[in-house]
């Protein structure tokens, strides 16, 4: 298990305006959060998706500030009319992208480095995502994701890399390792022995996590976010 020190951890109910339309997203920020990382949630789960709120609070205690969001609205996520855009990478893409403009416009957070973690379709949404703000986005992990579906554009993305997947999860282990084989920045894959696909197995999620801080805090912590302005 990971065990940090628990600092004090603000939490806030938000809504970002991005594409038109009115996310909801779990702001957690720890006393001297060094960095934020917005969570890019996949196909059918959402921002109360129990792993990656598991993973955020580890994250949390390493001083990281995290923001769940759903990327699509509620009634998006519930009508069966709507499910594909839950694979609509383009569209998420596009939210991620106004949620990333969110954060840069807070007094109190443009001047931190931003990250991703993606997961499922979430993880190619980060990517597209990242290619968009290429100058804010500062590291990218992927747990469990589908890389592959960011198709061309993962040799445009520059952000270091780092994709996550369970040692038995056999089909993301080869998607994920296809991918890999396109990007060009500094990238990295993670095996989680004896994990398979949702990362259930006791500690699992811990070696997620850890994997995660440490990706985080080599790339976020070492400089200041590239293009934040200063405070007047």
């Amino acid at each position: 298990m990971i065990k940090l020190a628990t600092p004090i951890i603000l939490e806030h109910l938000v809504q970002v305006a991005a594409d038109s339309v009115t996310l909801d997203g779990d702001l957690r920020w720890p006393e001297d959060a060094r960095a934020v990382v917005l969570f890019a949630h996949g196909s059918g789960s959402s921002r109360h998706s129990s792993r990656n709120r598991y993973v955020a609070r580890l994250l949390n205690k390493a001083k990281l500030a995290t923001l769940l969001i759903d990327l699509l609205t509620y009634e998006e996520a519930i009508d069966v009319h709507t499910a594909h855009l839950r694979f609509d990478i383009e569209l998420l893409a596009r939210r991620l992208v106004g949620a990333t403009d969110w954060v840069t416009q807070r007094a109190d957070m443009r001047h931190l480095p931003i990250g991703y973690f993606g997961a499922s379709t979430g993880a190619a949404a980060a990517l597209v995502a990242a290619t968009r703000r290429p100058d804010v986005i500062g590291a990218i992990v992927s747990r469990g994701g589908r890389p592959d579906l960011a198709g061309p554009v993962l040799s445009r993305v520059r952000a270091p890399t780092l994709l996550i997947v369970g040692g038995k999860d056999v089909q993301m282990v080869q998607l994920n390792r296809a991918a890999l084989a396109q990007l060009l920045c500094e990238k990295q894959i993670g095996i989680v022995p004896g994990a398979t696909h949702f990362f259930e197995e006791p500690g699992a999620l811990d070696e997620v996590a850890r994997l995660a801080r440490e990706w985080f805090e080599r790339h976020l912590f070492q400089t200041t976010r590239r293009g934040a302005q200063a405070d007047r």
